[in-house]
């Protein structure tokens, strides 16, 4: 059965019931989302490292030393390539998925779409608060309070909207964004004939301070700046109306019915972030010269809407070719997968890894690494994820970040066993 909320928002809006469904079990959540997401904490771990090499010379293209032996450049160049405005909308997309199939799963259940709304309302206030803390204590680089704020605009506008009015939307959101690029690269043409009118880096501010507390202080603008931007930037908005649409029609639940269009997201979205990426990785290493690296980054960010979707259609034809098949019962997809239902609590452990050891205000690790061995150190991290995540499977524990919030959310309620979904 495809439960599509445009439907579903025929039903009486004075229903005030308070069941809910339960979430999800473990056992019976799809395939796809779930490995995507424990892939993309590794790529966001990737995207993290370099702000803690907080000692080396950078230019204007973002955080990357401009300086460097081979080993680094290729560091460098396969983040840039690879990782660098891709994982935030790919997770905004997974994000937006799984609001689509969490108030589906629970109008089909019997939830009245008042109380299903409200639900995910107080998720979403909830989210909000744990990246505010996540982002004073430990990150300002923070998404989750920004995933937050966008489902708490974006699902009141648009959750129940037909396909047609959020494809509308959808080219009026790309649109913006391009225009926005746009003026960016303008603006980064007048700053780069007045170098003396480019700020500081907000965001390394914080790790180069050698106090924690005044560190923190420094955190809050720095995410409140993150928050902002998520909205003004509207690749974050387009990203979710896109995972919207793909929850309705289940692309990602039923690979094996969408395969021309999972093939023509992911070869398109993939190439078209790739070769702006590879233009970028290429002028940073001092290869070509096309450019201002401000205008660049512009123009890869935009780019990186695409890519990410992308990345989510590649596994999404991924978990249709394991379907079935033994390899699906590998112990890497099986590993994998279970960091991925415990992607919020893999984030957040990230975080513990990263200001506390490579920090000025911690170890301060960061001044004496570069970046291959910040790739090195980011690989490892994320593998100790996997692994703490793997032993929480096999003792059917789900991560302590989601039964923090699912508490906060489901708080209050009675809870009914529900169908089968994809995520929640």
């Amino acid at each position: 059965m495809t439960n599509t909320p445009h439907h579903t928002e025929a039903r009486p809006f004075d229903r005030q019931d308070t069941v809910l469904a339960a979430p999800t079990p473990l056992a019976e959540r799809s395939l796809a989302p779930d490995l995507a997401r424990g892939m993309m904490l590794l790529l966001i771990a990737l995207a993290h490292v370099p702000y803690f090499l907080y000692t080396a010379p950078t230019g204007a293209g973002g955080l990357h030393p401009i300086e460097g032996n081979v080993a680094d450049r290729i560091a460098q160049a396969f983040t840039i390539v690879v990782v660098d405005a891709r994982v935030w909308t790919m997770f905004g997309f997974l994000f937006a998925y799984g609001i689509g199939q969490m108030y589906a799963r629970q109008v089909s259940r019997g939830t009245s779409v008042v109380t299903a709304r409200r639900l995910l309302r107080r998720r979403h206030l909830w989210m909000i608060v744990f990246g505010a803390l996540h982002a004073v204590l430990l990150w300002q680089g923070d998404i989750i309070g920004s995933y937050g704020l966008i489902g708490l605009i974006m699902v009141p506008l648009f959750l129940g909207r037909t396909d047609r009015t959020l494809k509308i939307w959808l080219g009026v959101l790309l649109a913006l964004a391009a225009a926005v690029v746009a003026l960016g690269v303008l603006v980064s043409m007048v700053l780069t004939a007045q170098p003396e009118l480019i700020p500081a880096d907000a965001q390394r501010l914080s790790i180069a301070e050698p106090n924690y507390w005044i560190s923190a202080l420094e955190r809050i603008p720095a995410w409140i700046t993150v928050l902002t931007g998520s909205l003004i930037g509207l690749a974050l908005p387009a990203a979710f109306l896109m995972g919207i649409l793909a929850a309705r029609h289940r692309i990602l639940d039923e690979p094996a019915r969408h395969l021309v269009l999972l093939r023509r997201l992911a070869i398109g979205g993939i190439s078209i972030g790739w070769t702006t990426g590879v233009i970028f990785a290429l002028q940073h290493t001092g290869i070509v010269s096309i450019a201002p690296d401000s205008a660049m980054l512009n123009i890869n960010f935009f780019t990186g809407i695409f890519t990410g979707v992308g990345y989510a259609a590649l596994f999404g034809l991924v978990a249709h070719r394991l379907s079935g098949r033994a390899a699906v019962h590998s112990r890497p997809v099986r590993w994998i997968s279970a960091l991925g239902r415990r992607s919020m609590s893999g984030y957040l452990a990230q975080s513990v890894a990263w200001g506390p050891v490579l920090a000025a205000w911690g170890l301060g690790l960061g001044a004496h690494l570069s970046s291959w061995s910040m790739v090195l150190y980011a690989v490892l991290v994320w593998t100790t994820t996997v692994a703490l995540a793997a032993a929480m499977e096999r003792r059917g524990l789900r991560g302590p970040a989601e039964v923090a919030l699912r508490s906060l959310t489901y708080g209050g309620t009675r809870t009914v066993p529900g169908n089968k979904t994809a995520v929640e």
